[in-house]
């Protein structure tokens, strides 16, 4: 009995110091705070996403578009992160249209039209566009292309519809990418 009681003991102290270990760990991260939750570089995407209270439309658009998975991936991805305040700009019922699995594809594209394949910070963005005379493009996951400018200090993005977003928090790093905050769903032709 005493034999079963240590080992249990033992057990307990190891569970506890490795939690520690890890929260530890996490504490030392260099965080950016996004929906009232630090977003730790060690987490991947959708793990720093799914705490970002900000980011729950966005979360149940990526579920239901079947992408968590793509996004829990190696990458490294480049992520355009509209807030639930950017999807509320959109018109009345949308949202719910396109939460609907049979417009599984059409949220999809809009989705990984806010992807960009690589880690892309903002320093790369603005040299970007400094090279581009004021401007720069950049290919999405689906194919389609992103429009760079800069507007005094921030980073605008213009969609191929002509809508025009910004980026509002930059460079929150992630395990297998970056995200950028925007304030507007950015929409495909």
């Amino acid at each position: 009995m005493k034999t079963i009681i240590k080992t249990a003991l033992v057990i307990c102290i190891a569970f506890f110091a490795q939690s520690a270990s890890a929260q530890n760990m996490e504490s030392k991260e260099k965080t950016v705070t996004v929906g009232g939750a630090a977003m730790y570089p060690s987490k991947n995407i959708i793990e720093n996403a799914m705490n970002s209270k900000d980011h729950t439309t966005l979360v149940a658009a990526v579920k239901a578009a079947g992408l968590v998975e793509t996004l829990q991936g190696a990458g490294p991805f480049t992520v355009f992160a509209p807030t639930n305040e950017a999807f509320n700009k959109l018109p009345k019922g949308t949202v719910e249209t396109l939460l609907k699995p049979e417009n599984k594809a059409m949220l999809s594209g809009i989705l990984t039209y806010h992807v960009v394949s690589g880690k892309i910070d903002s320093k790369m963005i603005m040299d970007m566009i400094k090279k581009g005379n004021g401007k720069a493009e950049m290919k999405t996951v689906n194919g389609g292309m992103l429009t760079f400018t800069m507007s005094g200090n921030k980073i605008m993005i213009k969609d191929e519809k002509g809508g025009m977003s910004s980026i509002t928090i930059k460079d929150v790093y992630q395990s297998n990418g970056v995200i950028h905050v925007v304030d507007t769903v950015l929409m495909p032709k």
